[in-house]
C-alpha cells in the first residue's frame, strides 16, 4: 500500500488524529494498490481497471518503486490517503486474511475498502471538529455522529455494502458545515467561495481569512502569502496550487493529502498536525518585488491563464469513493 509510506517518507510524517485514522501499510493488503482503478494522465503513469493489482505490488504487498514513486510518474499514490480504512479492512473486517490468501473474498473486500474510506474520512473531519470551541453548542451532535460513523465502519462486509453512504455524507455534511459557521463567525466580511471555479486563480497575498473554500476549485491558483487562517478548506482541491509562504495554521479541515498536491514552500504556515512534504523546496521561494497586494486586497476574482485539470485529484478513481458531497 503506498499511501502511508509516501506520507511518512515524503511528510516527514502522518496528519494528526487518533492513530486507527493515520494509514498503516504495514497492516493492510495492498488495498489502494489493488481495489481502486487509475488513468494514465498526470499523476499516473498507467491505466488499470478496479481489482487488478498495480504492477509495481509486491508479494509482502508494499511498493516496489515507493522511493521513486514521483519520478516514476505516479504521483497520484503521493498525495492519496485512506485515512486508516486500508488496516480496518485488511485487520479487522476480514479478520487478517488477505485476498490473496482467500482469493474468494477479493471482490468484497475491494468493495468494501472504498465505502470504508469514506467513514473513514468523515472520522478525520468529526474528530478534528470536536477540538474546535466555538462548536461547543453542537460538540453533543458531533459525538452522537462520530459515534454512529465508527458504527457504521465496524460493521461486517454485506452491511457496509448496503449502506446509504451518500445519505450519511450529507448528513455529517451539514453538521460539519455549522460547525464551520460557528467558527468562521469571528471573522467579519468572510469571502464565500463554497464550490467555486478558482482554476488558475490570482490570490497572491490576499486576505482569505474565514472564507468559505469548502468543494473550491483551486488548481494551480496561486495563493503565495496567503492568510488562509479559519479559511474553511474541506474538499478543496489544491492540486499544484501555490502555498508558498502562506499562512495555513487555522485552516479548518485541510489534510496532509491535500497539502501534498499543493506547493509549498519553507515558509509556508502549517498546522501543528500535519507535515510539511518532503517534495516542497527546503528554502523560501522568493516573491517578485511588489506581486503581493496589500493586507485584504488579493485579487480573489480574477483568473490567471487556465488549463486542463489533472486525473481525478491525484486519487484513484471509481467505484464508491468517489468525492463527497459538501
Amino acid at each position: 500500500m503506498a499511501e502511508t509510506q509516501t506520507q511518512q517518507d515524503d511528510t516527514g510524517g502522518t496528519p494528526g488524529g487518533g492513530a486507527a485514522l493515520r494509514a498503516d501499510c504495514g497492516s493492510c493488503f495492498g488495498l489502494c494498490c489493488a481495489a481502486l482503478p487509475f488513468a494514465a494522465g498526470a499523476d499516473f503513469a498507467i491505466d488499470k481497471a478496479a481489482g487488478t493489482p498495480c504492477r509495481n505490488l509486491q508479494a509482502d504487498f508494499g511498493c516496489g518503486i515507493h522511493a521513486r514513486l514521483r519520478d516514476s510518474g505516479f504521483q497520484g499514490c503521493t498525495v492519496y490517503d485512506c485515512f486508516g480504512a486500508g488496516q480496518r479492512v485488511s485487520q479487522v473486517t476480514f479478520g487478517g486474511r488477505s485476498w490473496r490468501e482467500a482469493p474468494e473474498s477479493a471482490s468484497q473486500m475491494f468493495e468494501v475498502f472504498p465505502v470504508v474510506r469514506q467513514l473513514h474520512e468523515l472520522l478525520w473531519y468529526l474528530t478534528e471538529a470536536l477540538t474546535f470551541a466555538p462548536a461547543r453548542p453542537v460538540h453533543a451532535e458531533l459525538r452522537r455522529a462520530l459515534d454512529e460513523t465508527e458504527r457504521l465502519a465496524r460493521s461486517g462486509p454485506a452491511e457496509i455494502l448496503a449502506l446509504d453512504v451518500p445519505a450519511h455524507r450529507q448528513r455529517v455534511a451539514e453538521l460539519l458545515l455549522r460547525v464551520s459557521e460557528l467558527v468562521r463567525a469571528v471573522v467579519p466580511r468572510r469571502r464565500e467561495h463554497r464550490g467555486g471555479d478558482l482554476f488558475g486563480a490570482r490570490l497572491r497575498g490576499a486576505d482569505l481569512r474565514g472564507a468559505n473554500l469548502r468543494g473550491a476549485l483551486l488548481v494551480a491558483a496561486d495563493l503565495g502569502g496567503a492568510d488562509l487562517r479559519l479559511a474553511d478548506l474541506i474538499g478543496a482541491d489544491l492540486r499544484d496550487a501555490n502555498v508558498a509562504g502562506a499562512d495555513l495554521t487555522e485552516a479548518l479541515f485541510l489534510t496532509q493529502a491535500q497539502l501534498n498536491a499543493a506547493r509549498g514552500d519553507a515558509s509556508t504556515r502549517l498546522p501543528a498536525t500535519l507535515a510539511r512534504p518532503g517534495h516542497w523546496p527546503r528554502t523560501a521561494t522568493a516573491a517578485t518585488p511588489g506581486d503581493r497586494p496589500a493586507q485584504g486586497q488579493g485579487q480573489g476574482q480574477g483568473q490567471g491563464q487556465r488549463r486542463k485539470p489533472r486525473g481525478q485529484q491525484g486519487r484513484p478513481q471509481g467505484g464508491r469513493s468517489g468525492k463527497p458531497r459538501r
